[in-house]
């Protein structure tokens, strides 16, 4: 589980296609205190670390995990937004996170309001009954609230400090962004189909 706060931006160095692909990524984070077998959010994906060094950490991704996220498209020097699994006692602050992805979200527009910056996003049409306006979603593993939904879009707003610590930095309208809906909202439609 994670909270959708991005604690570093880590860059994949190298990358290894054979039946899985392999993703080695320079972190920030102290690795001694990351266990192989910890879950580590990349851009919203909950991944295994199975090899380290005092740098970077190596995941491991299906054929799945490729075809149903943004992991296909990353080569050597993308960045992407890191977070470490939730501790008991952690502080909670974004929201419940799992790290698996719903979809990939296309980015509409970018546009400056004030210091900040409103985000534009299309979600595919069978996720759009998640996204309700002050919902939580996570994009690329950052927790947001949605200010407005209008059918397949819906736009949230992206502080400096956020826009400054994550890749949302170097988004720009046609890039795409891992989409995970919030839990509570999965539950709801689903309880909702049975009665």
């Amino acid at each position: 589980m994670f909270t959708g706060i991005i604690t570093d931006v880590g860059t994949v160095v190298a990358l290894d296609r054979r039946g899985d692909t392999l993703f080695t990524i320079a972190t920030a984070f102290d690795m001694d205190t990351v266990d192989i077998g910890a879950s580590i959010a990349c851009s919203g994906c909950c991944l295994t670390v199975i090899e380290k060094e005092a740098d970077r950490f190596t995941i491991s991704a299906s054929g799945e995990t490729l075809s149903k996220t943004t992991l296909g498209t990353w080569g050597e020097n993308t960045e992407i937004n890191l977070e470490r699994a939730l501790k008991m006692g952690d502080e909670l602050g974004g929201h419940i996170v799992s790290g698996h992805v719903d979809g990939v979200a296309d980015v509409i527009s970018v546009t400056a309001e004030g210091d900040s910056w409103r985000y534009v996003f299309e979600v595919p049409a069978p996720l759009a009954r998640f996204v309700a306006s002050k919902g939580s979603v996570a994009l690329d593993g950052v927790s947001l609230t949605v200010n407005e939904v209008e059918g397949r879009r819906f736009g949230v707003n992206i502080i400096p400090h956020t826009r400054t610590h994550t890749t949302f930095r170097t988004l720009k309208p046609g890039d795409k962004v891992n989409f995970e809906v919030d839990m509570l909202a999965r539950y709801v439609a689903r309880l909702a189909e049975s009665i």
